[in-house]
C-alpha cells in the first residue's frame, strides 16, 4: 500500500496533475518551495503530498494573487502551524495517559475514597483543526 508522502510520480506526470509547466515545478524546486526526492541524479519524483503542495501553491498564486515570496511565507507559517498543532495533539495524548495512569495507581488502593462507577477524569476528544487553503 502507498502512503502519500512516498514518491512516486515523475515530473511529466507530476506536472500534467498540477496542470503545470515542468518547468514550473523545477522553478518551485528552486526557490525551495516544493522538494521532490530524486531517483539517481536527475530524475525527480512527486509524492501525492508533493502535488498537493504545488496545487495549493497555484491556488494562492492564481485565485488569491499572491506572489512566490508571499507563498514561500505563507506555506512556511502552515508548517509550522501544522508542527505546533502535531505537537500539542501529542502532549495532550501524552497528559492524558499520564493521568489515566495516576488514577489507575490510585483506584487501586482500597483506601482512596473515590467513586468507582465512573471516569475520574473525563477528557474531552480534543482534535486541532488543519488549516487548509
Amino acid at each position: 500500500m502507498r502512503t502519500e508522502n512516498q514518491p512516486v510520480y515523475m515530473i511529466g506526470v507530476a506536472a500534467e496533475l498540477c496542470g503545470v509547466h515542468p518547468q514550473t515545478l523545477r522553478q518551485y524546486e528552486r526557490l525551495g518551495l516544493v522538494i521532490p526526492s530524486r531517483a539517481g541524479a536527475k530524475n525527480r519524483l512527486y509524492s501525492e503530498l508533493d502535488i498537493r503542495r504545488v496545487q495549493r501553491i497555484q491556488r494562492l498564486t492564481q485565485e488569491m494573487g499572491v506572489n512566490l515570496a508571499g507563498v514561500e511565507l505563507i506555506l512556511r507559517l502552515l508548517d509550522e502551524m501544522d508542527d505546533v498543532r502535531k505537537d500539542m495533539e501529542r502532549q495532550l495524548e501524552q497528559y492524558v495517559a499520564d493521568a489515566e495512569k495516576r488514577i489507575s495507581q490510585m483506584m487501586d488502593s482500597p483506601k482512596t475514597p473515590i467513586r468507582r462507577d465512573e471516569r475520574l477524569l473525563p477528557v474531552p476528544n480534543i482534535r486541532i483543526r488543519k488549516v487548509e487553503l
